[in-house]
């Protein structure tokens, strides 16, 4: 299945699930996140509702689509391709931390920052290094603590596309000083198009994820390129760790990380500015991800949102 939440015509906001290009939409004032806290039976009970006897049926460009979980309750974001990693710890003179292979580390970044597919992002006060990257998000389907890696998938509701917007050079400040990243990190993070449920990505399992493309372009230019089977932790990896000696609840946002290549810093280190220069007003951002739906972004002054 594939859920999206919108706004139709008259500026309500509704979900509906996705059939043959067109948003069967439940009832107004249902949001994906009153279907999620079991282990799917209410979002597949709520797919056939939609699918069988829609309350109405909207034609997609004829809405605006938001975050599928537009405020959700917590964002944590890992730092799982190991080519992101490296690459960029090579060009400072770092070797790879072996504890890296241990720890599948995150942050927490801001819910109220979440941002639609088609949204437009201000460049956010005193930076002149903004960024993209290219990353695949699940959303958490019911509450847990502690969870076995093997076993943390089933607590997956879905995955959408993830643009974790950054403003380099604000982080890099941030994090000399040991803690963060916070301002370099907060003002922008896009979620969508759609929550995709496992089912639909099965069928592409491969290594610890899914061989699906993911693709960046910055006004219309190929910039990034990976699978995201290349990922070292798994998303059950990942959902344990963020569990562990806490709660995970539904609706919480799991960010995989930056592909290898899916971001201009990375690009910009080994092929310097003048090819990958940093994003500023004007700019189109555009990620892919196979099966799971592309987002666009345009880049404003930050004074004008």
């Amino acid at each position: 299945m594939r859920w999206a939440t919108f706004v139709d015509q008259e500026e309500s906001e509704r979900i509906g699930l996705v059939v043959d290009g067109r948003l069967h939409a439940l009832q107004p004032g249902v949001r994906l996140l009153d279907l999620l806290g079991d282990e799917g039976q209410r979002l597949a009970e709520a797919g056939e509702r939609a699918r069988a006897t829609p309350n109405k049926v909207f034609e997609l460009p004829a809405v605006r689509l938001r975050a599928p979980i537009p405020v959700p309750p917590s964002v944590r974001d890992f730092y799982a391709f190991e080519q992101h990693v490296r690459t960029a710890r090579q060009r400072r003179g770092l070797e790879m931390e072996p504890d890296w292979y241990e720890l599948p580390v995150f942050y927490f970044t801001n819910p109220a920052a979440i941002i639609g597919p088609s949204d437009d992002v201000g460049v956010p006060p005193g930076t002149t290094q903004l960024d993209y990257e290219l990353e695949v998000a699940a959303v958490v389907g019911m509450a847990g603590s502690d969870l076995d890696p093997g076993d943390a998938e089933r607590y997956i509701a879905g995955f959408c596309v993830m643009n974790d917007w950054s403003a380099r050079d604000l982080q890099r400040r941030e994090m000399r000083l040991s803690l963060g990243p916070a301002k370099g990190k907060d003002f922008a993070t896009t979620l969508g198009p759609f929550l995709v449920t496992p089912d639909e990505i099965d069928p592409y399992r491969k290594a610890k994820a899914y061989d699906l493309a993911m693709t960046a372009s910055v006004n219309g230019k190929e910039y990034s390129r990976a699978s995201l089977a290349d990922v070292y932790w798994s998303f059950g990896e990942m959902l344990a760790y963020a569990s562990r000696g806490t709660r995970v609840v539904p609706g919480d946002v799991i960010g995989s990380g930056t592909c290898g290549t899916g971001c201009i810093l990375e690009l910009s280190l080994v092929h310097g500015e003048e090819e990958y220069p940093w994003l500023s007003p004007g700019d189109e951002v555009a990620l892919e991800v196979e099966h799971l739906g592309r987002v666009v972004n345009h880049v404003v002054d930050g004074r004008r949102r």
